[in-house]
């Protein structure tokens, strides 16, 4: 049997101990005290004991805390298996993920792990099962996310100057009312909601697909709402068609929510109704159109998404009436809640006024 290695000299056992209750590593305590043993003359069957190990691994402790101290003695993650792609590799995956599939070139729409895989193989002759390429997408920064909407036709520096210039034009309607008016600024749409209507997600155990009743009947009608986020308030009707006569009805609803003295800035897209020649707007309310095909602009938009998921998606509605009566419940719930309003509908570059 090979001579025992000794300790180092720049340690005794009070060290230890005071290392070893202080540590946060419960092996490395273990450890610790094991090798105070031995500071204290005890027998490396004395340290093994304590340690609950055999012999050749309390010889391999006090070689690793000779050559790095207390800290030699902390449990280091396994190297594992080398990384299969390389770092070259791995940038090039996540330009290919960033940017997206071509569907003439690569075939789909959209990246599935196992089209990742795929794509992997050709490119590198490597061979991934489909957990590893998850695991590495995840790894590279990219979750699975539903993408946000936008209008193929939108013109992107429009979107930049609207969001720019809105203060200002904001300041430009103020100069032209009396000192000291105050100023809302409200956001207007309109959205369907009908017997054909959305199936929002839900949870469910992972490989299997909910099913959900579905409706096939047109029975319809229309929310006008409008939302003051910076107020926590809002204004709404239910109306059985979009057009200049319900839009009128909706101006005096909004009119009648601005507090009195205040001016209200109502920012609205372009629709037909919004712009017709006999629309009547009250003398509070001043109109300020979105930039063409710039929905996401709006954050009445995502109220629509906020009732649809909570409130409207998933029903079977039995008439018309049953529609309207709907419609009412989630609106007027959704209204009462200020404070819900203010964080679907604040965004900042809309109040640098």
């Amino acid at each position: 049997m090979s001579a025992a290695v000794a300790l180092r000299e720049d340690f005794n056992a009070d060290d230890l101990r005071r290392l070893a209750k202080a540590s946060r590593d419960a092996g490395q305590s273990r450890r610790l005290l094991a090798l105070a043993e031995i500071y204290e003359g005890g027998s490396r069957t004395d340290a093994a004991q304590i340690g609950v190990v055999g012999l050749q691994t309390v010889r391999d402790w006090v070689l690793a805390f000779n050559a790095a101290g207390p800290a030699g003695l902390i449990n280091r993650k396994a190297p594992g298996n080398p990384a299969k792609l390389s770092d070259a590799q791995r940038q090039a995956l996540a330009q290919i993920v960033e940017s997206g599939p071509d569907p003439d070139r690569h075939g789909v729409v959209r990246w599935r792990l196992k089209d990742l895989a795929a794509w992997i193989y050709a490119s590198f002759g490597v061979s991934l099962d489909e957990s590893t390429v998850g695991r590495t997408v995840k790894q590279l920064g990219f979750r699975k996310l539903s993408a946000r909407p936008r209008h193929h036709e939108q013109d992107p520096a429009a979107l930049a100057a609207f969001k720019k210039n809105l203060p200002a034009e904001v300041r430009a309607i103020r100069a032209r009312l009396p000192a000291g008016t105050a100023i809302e600024v409200w956001w207007s749409d309109e959205a369907r909601v009908g017997q054909k209507n959305t199936l929002p997600r839900r949870w469910a155990r992972r490989g299997s697909r909910p099913s959900a009743p579905k409706d096939q009947r047109t029975a319809h009608a229309y929310i006008f709402g409008a939302i003051c986020p910076e107020k926590g308030k809002g204004a709404g009707l239910i109306m059985p068609r979009c057009d200049t006569a319900a839009m009128n009805e909706h101006l005096r609803e909004i009119s009648c929510s601005v507090e009195e003295g205040a001016h209200a800035v109502l920012i609205l897209d372009g629709a037909g109704w919004h712009v017709a020649h006999d629309l009547v707007v009250p003398d509070n309310i001043t109109l300020l159109p979105l930039p063409a095909c710039a929905p996401e602009l709006n954050p009445v938009e995502n109220v629509w998404q906020f009732l649809r998921d909570n409130g409207l998606g998933d029903r079977i509605f039995s008439s018309y009436e049953d529609i309207v009566e709907q419609c009412c419940q989630v609106w007027n719930r959704f209204i009462d809640q200020p404070w819900k309003i203010m964080s679907i509908g604040l965004r900042d570059w809309a109040y640098k006024l």
